[in-house]
């Protein structure tokens, strides 16, 4: 009887143990790091053959490198380094700017993408990864020219 009276008194005691552990690997299992964090600078107004400055701000939460390929993509026609494109090593610790300077005649929707892509002699040691999950990541903004 004594042996039972001990069982039931350390149950709770163990049922309280198991939900902290349940608890605690829910917790664990959950990764809320992100690949790709885009901080966008556009100007909303400009006027017509204006220099137009886009600024991008990329950054990661992932403990790995990336190599990221950044651009601009527009619903209308914009020519010189507009159509620039960046290369390079994003890691944790080492967040990139980017700048496009570019004159625009029409109003537009300008788009700031970055392409998590393979391509080696990027980041050191050609060790890098590519997120499972998305390796396109974009913000749209439009530039209204009055």
């Amino acid at each position: 009887m004594r042996c039972l009276h001990l069982l039931l008194r350390a149950s709770p005691a163990a049922l309280l143990l198991i939900l902290c552990l349940q608890l605690g690997t829910n917790e664990a299992q959950e990764d809320t790091r992100k690949a790709i964090i885009m901080d966008v600078e556009l100007p909303k107004k400009a006027t017509a053959n204006e220099e137009v400055t886009v600024i991008l701000r990329a950054a990661t939460q992932f403990r790995e490198c990336m190599v990221i390929k950044s651009y601009l993509k527009s619903n209308v026609s914009i020519e010189g380094a507009f159509n620039y494109q960046y290369t390079s090593c994003l890691c944790e610790d080492y967040p990139r700017t980017f700048y496009w300077d570019f004159q625009a005649n029409s109003t537009a929707k300008i788009t700031t993408v970055i392409d998590v892509v393979r391509v080696l002699n990027i980041c050191p040691e050609d060790k890098a990864v590519i997120p499972i999950e998305a390796n396109r990541f974009s913000v749209t903004k439009t530039l209204t020219i009055g």
